[in-house]
């Protein structure tokens, strides 16, 4: 079935085609298509505290041929929600409100810990790993979610304001990096047992780059080199020399920082890079509620 999910987030706002269907027991996830426009509404968050004029224009005008896309494309269900910006100003009733009126399309915003949870939610076909436990981290411009799962089952969930804009603008306070290192600390007898799973556009980015594609892992000695590698260049030689998006070329350091900082903290040799994210996660959810709804009509 087509399924469709808008994520609004604190760099770029998406919209998400995807065919979902069971292969072998197994959800399959499969990218019809992709539009990504880079508002990066967090710089307008955690600088101002609300989003300017502006940016709720590009906003709105975005949401409508959203509404259009979806309306021409038809998928069965689609949702769309907000992450770290949207849930942090004070202007953010209105322009859901505003969004709603003009293009018909209600924005959930989401907290932190549901953000990790829907993420978490996807299984990737490729982790074949032999390990007891997964440490999903996930990395957007305004937050980092961890998710501890075993098996099917999530253990624990948190969110921390340690995000990729929010660090461009120096908005990063030094008690959440100690946060998330006590956070980490409370299962470090189980770090032998962990496979961490990245998501995000610039770890995927930062994958394609340096890892080892075949297998979409990124071993830590290549993201250490990445990191390094990476702070060598200035912004414009990153978009010149290496063909990264202008908005993706500033964000990639940060975002570098953030796994270097949590790989480093649990000893992981490899990160497993599935290229999925939000929007993979929510039309996951999208997906579960249609075929419970489906099975429970047949009680």
């Amino acid at each position: 079935m087509l399924l469709s999910a808008i994520d609004i987030g604190s760099n770029a706002v998406r919209l998400f085609f995807s065919n979902v269907f069971e292969k072998d027991g197994q959800m399959v996830i499969e990218k019809a298509s992709l539009m990504r426009v880079p508002l990066r509404l967090g710089e307008d968050a955690f600088v101002r505290n609300r989003i300017s004029d502006p940016n709720t224009e590009k906003l709105v005008k975005t949401m409508k041929a959203f509404r259009l896309l979806i309306d021409v494309t038809e998928p069965l269900s689609f949702r769309a929600c907000a992450t770290s910006a949207m849930r942090e100003v004070e202007n953010s009733d209105e322009i859901i409100q505003r969004v709603e009126q003009e293009s018909n399309i209600k924005i959930h915003v989401i907290d932190g810990v549901e953000e990790a949870e829907i993420i978490s939610a996807v299984r990737s076909p490729e982790e074949k790993y032999d390990f007891r436990y997964s440490l999903y981290i996930d990395v957007g411009g305004g937050s980092t979610e961890l998710s501890l799962i075993s098996k099917d089952s999530i253990l624990d969930s948190a969110s921390f304001k340690i995000g990729t804009v929010r660090m461009l603008n120096e908005k990063v306070e030094p008690t959440e990096w100690a946060r998330m290192e006590v956070w980490l600390m409370r299962y470090k007898k189980i770090f032998p047992e962990l496979i961490s799973v990245g998501t995000g556009g610039n770890i995927n980015k930062i994958a394609a780059l340096y890892g080892r594609v075949p297998d979409k892992t990124l071993p830590f000695t290549n993201l250490e080199y990445a990191l390094n590698h990476l702070q060598k260049f200035s912004i414009a030689e990153r978009i010149e020399h290496m063909g990264l998006s202008p908005d993706r070329a500033d964000v990639i350091v940060p975002a570098a920082e953030i796994f270097y900082f949590i790989m480093k903290k649990t000893g992981g040799k490899t990160l497993l890079v599935p290229r999925f994210g939000l929007c993979d996660g929510i039309v996951s959810v999208l997906y579960k509620e249609i075929k419970s709804k489906e099975y429970n009509a047949l009680l």
